[in-house]
């Protein structure tokens, strides 16, 4: 379709910026207001569209061609996309790829999701880098910033986590550690990766109570990613403290920082966040540096740690917030970022493989203590 047959929109910035561009997928036909972030991934774009974690928001993608390879359902991370929008500075027409099913315009107008595209994106980045993430509005070419000034007033939801996590329990049969994951926002991926090592894996709801997975007989609990602020869903922290002291914990993304606050440290809103593929995080237990998969607006308080039992062992190089932590008491860790590795590099896929060590080397404790 050419630019001539699409119609214009605007995005509308609650600092009263506006940018004026093409409207792609669902129509823009009234106000839609949402969280304006950026990720600065040169690929990955569908499995962005795709991550529960971005629910709510408008998402700027800052390189500028995006669908050149298409979209099919199989790289999917969620059953249907959470985002609000999409921001582009070209939506490819005519993706090339064996696997391609869809063009980004037609899988966005499929869920119903606008997009906005010929825009400065880049002006757009400079701008939420300086002033930070902002509200922004969507609305068809005629409407100016007078006409939407007022709703900018009107405040975020808090009701993500809830409306991601899945309902009812879902089984995941294999013949191998029996983990139970929390479902915050959890990207398929995830489920995938404990798949690959043969685990059994129960998907239950972000408020299930520590009763119910225990019920499960779990050897081992993983705490998803998800959106939103993490003090969202107080109600889990003391699910949390009573799972990490019985089984072995990973806890990912919302889920890191879960892990922190049900353990006293505290959280904050970050500037404008992590949203890509190439964060540099350094190890400092294995004194190593892994390029990261990232995707968070909140992060955890380093000041915070040192009145917990918790120890910080891996840090952004970027700007130094917290990327890890390991509790001191029990079998318990956490990351920030995303080992999954969709979209992103695989360099610390083995935290899979640490936590299903962490599992075989509790059951080994418990039978010796039985034993005893």
């Amino acid at each position: 379709m050419s630019d001539t047959t699409k119609k214009q929109a605007k995005l509308i910035l609650e600092d009263g910026t506006e940018f004026t561009g093409v409207n792609f997928g669902a129509e823009i036909k009234e106000m839609m207001m949402g969280e304006v972030v950026f990720n600065t991934g040169m690929t990955g774009y569908q499995e962005v569209l795709s991550d529960p974690s971005y629910c709510e928001q408008i998402i700027c993608m800052t390189y500028p061609l995006i669908g050149n390879y298409g979209t099919n359902m199989d790289d999917f991370e969620s059953l249907s996309p959470s985002l609000k929008a999409f921001i582009v500075k070209e939506a490819s027409d005519a993706p090339s790829n064996f696997r391609n099913m869809k063009s980004i315009d037609q899988l966005l107008k499929s869920f119903n999701i606008p997009g906005l595209e010929k825009i400065d994106t880049r002006k757009l980045t400079k701008k939420i880098r300086d002033k930070g993430t902002l509200k922004g509005i969507l609305v068809p070419a005629n409407k100016t910033f007078e006409d939407v000034k007022n709703f900018f007033s009107t405040p975020y939801t808090t009701d993500q986590i809830e409306r991601v996590s899945c309902k009812t329990p879902t089984d995941y049969p294999a013949d191998g550690p029996r983990v139970v994951l929390i479902d915050y926002g959890v990207k398929k991926s995830i489920i995938k990766s404990l798949l690959k090592r043969n685990c059994n894996v129960f998907v239950v709801p972000h408020d299930s109570s520590a009763e119910d997975i225990l019920k499960f007989n779990p050897d081992g609990v993983m705490l998803s990613n998800g959106p939103g602020d993490p003090k969202s869903v107080p109600e889990t922290l003391g699910v949390i403290k009573e799972l990490q002291s019985q089984v072995p914990l990973f806890c990912i993304c919302m889920g890191h920082q879960l892990f922190a606050l049900a353990n006293g440290a505290d959280t904050t809103k970050m500037k404008f966040g992590h949203r890509g593929a190439n964060h540099p995080v350094k190890d400092l237990i294995r004194d190593r540096v892994y390029i990261t998969s990232q995707n968070h607006g909140y992060a955890v308080e380093s000041e915070s740690i040192a009145k917990t039992d918790m120890e910080i062992t891996q840090v952004n190089l970027n700007d130094k917030t917290v990327e890890g932590l390991q509790h001191k008491i029990y079998p318990a860790f956490s990351v920030q970022y995303h080992p999954e590795a969709n979209p992103g590099p695989e360099d610390t896929a083995f935290l899979f493989d640490q936590f299903i060590s962490n599992i075989k080397t509790h059951q080994k404790n418990k039978e010796n203590n039985n034993a005893c």
